[in-house]
């Protein structure tokens, strides 16, 4: 039998072949990250002991990561298999800190290039340090694919320049961390995004500002720092009705404590600076595509999907757009980041018990007006946030005093508690919203933005609760 296999002609002996059977006769390297074209098609893995092969037949191989088991949350993350055998046994992955990757053959540097062999070829691309961070993802993920970046914003922006063009629109709410509102509005906005503006706790409203030119409707799963909790099924079922993915930003909500392939999400965007780096000791960002949504239903992806099936955003995402603009993880920081992933849970679970212990004791404090925790039996997200976030909702809080002149002296008084932009750190970190991350808003959209001039942020780390609460206390008893 003659056929083309990865555009080269070839002939097998054998009067009968299944993909399988060519997978065992070609000594394919790691089957599990192989996604198989034949005749130009996608072909799904459950049909490749099926899917019989005929004379002139062109199949092509291509490799995606591969990853994933049956182990449980912190197992998986400490048994991922590197892709290859370390030649020294090492325990951990190495660093990577290099950028390009030498070839025996010109035959085998085009075949990498073609992504028909498993290899690195320019760290801007792939490394094999920051893979095996991805690898780990996936793992906890159960996800088709997984891309790390440079940073949080990097994953939100190349996720929306691979699903939209110009002209296209994404539906989300002004409760929006505030520099994404402004990669949206003005930065995406001049390049041609229109981004239409929602109360997503209300979806009959998202629902009218759909149409055919909607490209995705976009969330956060605990916004910062309005600590609004949506109910995120019925975001995905109008999502799965108006046949556009469902994206969320799950800084405040990671693996461990949100799982987002059960509630319907299609592509997962973190600050893997957050809770996942171990402790803020590096900068980086997450594109985790869970394989829910359909991509032919994408306009601009849907020869991908033809070619790729689950794979065509992720292959989109690193052939092009993540290739082009150059938004890679460094391969120290994926060290640091892949280490920070083995005490996710612990730091997770003291972290999330320590906010609720300071917002019970915020709530009784006499010189503060207001308190806000999702995790508050008075919250009126608490049930939706109890439900959806296995019952950590998170280790932010808010607060309001009576008038910003007081917030600064509440700050200011703080001796344990730094004052420092930034979420989830090990240190417990505070600061004022208004005139930090949202500055470069005036006062009409900050009130639209909910983030008012007396409200204070509380990014809770995980040292131990009494000392956090009596700084808390004596910042206010100097008031």
């Amino acid at each position: 039998m003659k056929i083309k296999i990865n555009g080269k002609e070839r002939a097998i002996d054998a009067h009968t072949l299944t993909i399988d059977g060519l997978f065992k006769i070609m000594n394919i390297e790691n089957p599990q990250m192989v996604s198989v074209q034949l005749n130009g098609e996608f072909v799904d893995k459950l049909k490749f002991a099926s899917t019989y092969l005929k004379e002139s037949d062109g199949i092509d191989f291509l490799y995606f990561m591969g990853g994933g088991s049956g182990l449980r949350f912190i197992t998986k993350i400490l048994h991922t298999k590197f892709s290859k055998e370390d030649p020294h046994g090492s325990m951990h992955m190495p660093v990577y800190d290099n950028v390009a990757f030498e070839f025996k053959t010109a035959e085998e540097l085009e075949l990498a290039f073609a992504g028909r062999k498993p290899a690195h070829m320019y760290s801007r691309i792939s490394n094999p340090t920051v893979e095996h961070f991805e690898q780990r993802i996936k793992a906890i993920t159960d996800a088709v694919g997984v891309i790390a970046l440079s940073s949080g914003m990097a994953a939100i922006s190349n996720t929306i320049l691979t699903i939209a063009r110009a002209k296209d629109n994404i539906v989300t709410s002004k409760h929006l961390f505030g520099n994404t509102y402004s990669l949206f509005e003005n930065t995406l906005g001049d390049w041609g995004l229109e981004t239409r503006y929602a109360d997503l706790t209300k979806p009959e409203k998202v629902s009218q500002l759909i149409d055919e030119k909607t490209k995705a409707i976009f969330f956060e799963t605990i916004t910062n720092p309005q600590l609004e909790v949506v109910d995120i099924k019925a975001l995905s079922e109008i999502a799965r009705r108006k046949n556009i993915p469902l994206i969320a930003d799950t800084t405040m909500t990671p693996p461990y404590i949100f799982n987002a392939k059960k509630f319907g999400v299609d592509i997962e965007v973190i600050s893997s600076t957050k809770w996942i780096s171990g402790g803020a000791t590096s900068v980086g960002g997450i594109i985790i595509d869970h394989g829910l949504y359909d991509w032919k239903k994408n306009e601009k992806l849907h020869n991908d999907a033809i070619k790729f099936g689950p794979f065509a955003f992720v292959s989109r995402l690193r052939r092009e757009v993540y290739r082009n603009i150059g938004a890679c993880m460094s391969a120290h920081n994926a060290y640091l980041q892949a280490l920070g992933l083995e005490t996710l849970p612990f730091r997770l679970d003291i972290s999330c018990a320590n906010t609720l212990k300071i917002a019970e004791f915020l709530k009784k404090a006499a010189r503060v007006k207001s308190v806000n925790y999702p995790g508050l039996k008075g919250s009126s997200y608490y049930k939706t946030a109890f439900k959806q976030f296995n019952g950590k909702p998170g280790a932010v809080l808010t607060f309001d005093l009576a008038s910003k002149k007081e917030c600064f002296h509440f700050l200011n008084n703080l001796k344990l508690i730094r004052r420092a932009t930034n979420l989830h750190d090990n240190r417990s970190l505070i600061l004022h919203p208004g005139s930090t991350i949202f500055c470069e808003y005036d006062d009409a959209l900050k009130d639209e933005m909910g983030v008012r001039d007396t409200l204070i942020r509380l990014a809770v780390g995980i040292e131990d609760y009494r000392d956090l609460i009596a700084d808390i206390k004596q910042a206010l008893e100097g008031l």
